[in-house]
């Protein structure tokens, strides 16, 4: 017999469950997306298992009918408890978590139609090459305008033209037509003994549809994403469903060109750039079942998989996959535990796995794919520390006269090269050298970068820009600013200086921004049109160049101040990661790494290549320490408008902070940057051992405060930034 009544959630963060009357005629169950009214207004919700909500009955006459059940399949049984396991552990609200599953509220509203658009067989009587390219390309096929522009590699306003000249016309279409289907056997790859011997393990691990996390830990080259595609083929040959997450939204474009080589077609792609009508088809497509294989960012992880075979998150390592906004979750470790409530195999893939999760496997729980080797013959590139202080840059240089030499060398041979530096913009910092003045961010405490591409100072906290300035508005003195220290487009200027006739590009998160402008700089690097590449972290990232043999590390100390307990380890992976670009084909590479400090143990281990000396070395002192992954972090971040607020409540806290042998609590202090986005930040830092029951204490702790409406409380279990 159908229940009259019905727990929900919904989505407003601030409330707890409701309950609510199931009118007559109407069916719910748990999972299902309901529309409920709260107060005057209408909002989305989902049916939750009442004993997994426990809370005050509510009597018959005092509920609200529910308004609707949405056209959409209920939030399936794995993904309810993967939503309860994030906000308890993360210690979040259950309406924020479930928010991200119902990220695309157009999916609910069921069947709807779109307008695309197909060749009528008329020849326009102005036929321009690019109006001819477009037509040749679109042949038979059908689309939106945005959708065919992208297949014919034109502008939406070519397609606009043969419109209105009549060799386009509109068709009506459904908007959740039906997606290609991959083929497993389109595009088999050779595989080597390593990479078939792990690619028989994942895909056994399909094939017992279980619950198993896998280590793929293979050397940069050495074939990783074609030996998870074997299991990604068994889901396919199964009819069963894929994610695949990538830590950046400019490396998408790179691998659905791979994704589709073997399988014959792309797959369903979830980020940010979409629009909402893609967002829509994937949604509506992913919770149907049709969308065999997803490649998305983070948050393509709380989608309503139907049935999910597989999960590979690819560079497990990127601190990128870490929210730093909302829900504070971890995407490799809640990928984990989707996988567990799914009761299907993860696959981390990394060439420098983090010590958290090389942990789980010395403890047995994880179990290690070793790719040693890069694939064919293609080898390990060389890799030698440059003394900064021996060896200096000539004055008002930051490419020292080694790095110089072998890039000289590298451009003879006809072959390109590589200057990491990760930091944006042309310098970090602009001062007047009359008065002192430094240009400041009005909203957060950290310098204005200076954009010489754009002529402007930009914070790169809150996005705040102003015009380039041409006097000091301190002393109002005119050139008299100096910018000090290196960004990427400093470097390319030198790099333009040095090498006049070398064709150079900037590779950064501000030139691609997309995944279009990131697969044209690939089709620029293969078709060999640049020569010298100058880029920020965005570059360590899964490129394939083989003519690429040389990459020069400009400034390898950068990410080794500030005090973050992980700061050795993450420049260990930037630089192995960015030294992994080279030398990816038949030609050798070499990597030259300026350092001011070569004998420190991480330039060490990068030098002699030695990785299990130095993650070894890591991970003593981790556990002496008592901190992650062998202690537990979690941050309580105090914020608002009024610092005075900020400041009464983070002493609150301090004062009723729970104490006890197993549990510290650090603070209150201003957070590193103490102000940002016009908010003033205070921090309390808890610790405790593993074993601690840390998220408990935490919501008691807090639940024993209380503090005005215009303070934020937030909490960061697991920190990864200390800023």
């Amino acid at each position: 017999m159908a229940s009259s009544r019905a727990r929900v959630i919904v989505l407003n963060s601030a409330l707890g469950p409701l309950d609510y009357r199931v009118p007559a005629g109407m069916t719910v169950a748990p999972g299902s997306i309901v529309v409920a009214p709260l107060g005057p207004r209408q909002m989305l919700g989902v049916v939750w298992e009442e004993d997994r909500l426990p809370g005050e009955t509510v009597g018959d006459n005092r509920l609200r009918n529910l308004i609707a059940v949405a056209d959409a399949p209920p939030v399936p049984l794995p993904l309810r408890r993967l939503i309860e396991w994030t906000a308890d552990y993360y210690v979040a609200p259950l309406a924020s978590v479930l928010r991200m599953a119902l990220a695309s509220t157009a999916a609910l509203a069921g069947d709807r139609t779109i307008i695309e658009y197909r060749a009528t067989g008329l020849v326009p009587d102005r036929l321009t090459p690019q109006r001819e390219q477009a037509l040749a390309r679109i042949g038979v096929r059908q689309g939106t305008i945005r959708e065919l522009a992208a297949m014919a590699e034109t502008s939406d306003a070519v397609l606009r033209g043969l419109v209105k000249a009549g060799a386009l016309e509109p068709v009506e279409a459904m908007a959740d037509r039906p997606l290609p289907v991959p083929d497993p056997a389109f595009g088999p790859p050779r595989l080597s003994a390593e990479q078939q011997a792990a690619a028989d393990a994942i895909t056994a691990a399909v094939d017992a549809r279980a619950f198993a996390p896998f280590l793929l830990d293979g050397v940069t080259g050495s074939g990783k994403t074609e030996t998870y595609f074997e299991g990604v083929a068994a889901a396919i040959a199964a009819g069963r469903q894929t994610l695949v997450l990538l830590p950046e939204i400019a490396l998408t474009e790179p691998f659905l060109k791979r994704f589709e080589a073997r399988f014959g077609c792309a797959p369903v792609a979830w980020h940010s750039d979409l629009r909402a009508t893609q967002r829509r088809r994937a949604w509506r497509a992913i919770a149907s079942g049709d969308a065999l294989v997803t490649v998305g960012a983070r948050s393509a992880l709380f989608l309503p998989y139907r049935d999910l075979a597989l999960i590979v998150v690819d560079e497990a390592h990127e601190t990128s996959f870490k929210q730093e906004e909302g829900v504070h979750y971890h995407a490799r470790d809640v990928a984990v535990m989707r996988g567990r409530f799914q009761g299907c195999p993860v696959v981390l893939a990394s060439a420098t796995p983090a010590i958290e999760t090389r942990v789980q496997v010395a403890m047995g729980r994880y179990t290690e794919l070793k790719l040693p080797g890069r694939y064919g013959p293609a080898e390990l590139p060389s890799i030698e520390a440059v003394d900064l202080i021996a060896t200096p840059p000539d004055r008002g240089r930051w490419l020292a006269p080694q790095l110089v030499k072998a890039i000289d060398a590298t451009l003879e041979r006809g072959e390109q090269a590589l200057l990491f530096l990760n930091r944006r913009g042309y310098a970090p910092l602009t001062l007047c050298r009359t008065c002192g003045h430094r240009f400041q961010c009005p909203n957060c405490t950290a310098w204005m970068v200076e954009h010489r591409l754009i002529a402007r100072l930009t914070c790169h906290h809150c996005g705040h820009t102003i015009k380039s300035p041409d006097h000091c508005p301190e002393c109002e003195t005119e050139d008299s600013l100096v910018a000090c220290g290196p960004g990427v487009e400093r470097i390319a200027d030198e790099a333009r200086a040095l090498w006049p006739e070398a064709r150079t590009a900037i590779v950064t998160s501000d030139t691609l921004w997309s995944p279009a402008r990131a697969a044209e700089f690939v089709a620029r690097m293969e078709a060999g049109a640049i020569d010298i590449v100058i880029g920020t972290q965005l570059v360590t990232k899964g490129y394939h160049f083989p003519n690429l043999t040389l990459v020069g590390v400009v400034d390898a100390d950068l990410g080794l101040s500030g005090g973050d307990l992980r700061a050795a380890e993450r420049t260990f992976q930037q630089i192995m990661q960015v030294a992994g670009r080279a030398g990816r084909g038949e030609k050798p590479g070499h990597v030259l790494i300026q350092t001011t400090q070569p004998g420190a143990a991480v330039m060490q281990a990068l030098v002699n290549g030695d990785a299990d000396g130095f993650y070894t070395a890591e991970t003593d002192a981790r556990r002496e320490a008592g901190v992650p992954p062998f202690g537990r972090y979690a941050a309580i971040i105090v914020s608002s408008e009024d610092k005075g607020a900020a400041e009464a409540t983070a002493d609150a806290l301090a004062r009723s902070a729970p104490r006890g042998d197993d549990l510290h609590i650090y603070g209150p202090a201003p957070a590193p940057l103490a102000m940002l986005r016009g908010r003033h930040r205070m921090r309390l830092l808890a610790h405790a051992p593993r074993s601690a029951p840390l998220q408990d204490a935490i919501r008691d702790w807090l639940a024993s405060v209380e503090w005005s409406a215009k303070v934020r409380v937030a909490v960061d279990v697991d920190p990864y930034s200390f800023v």
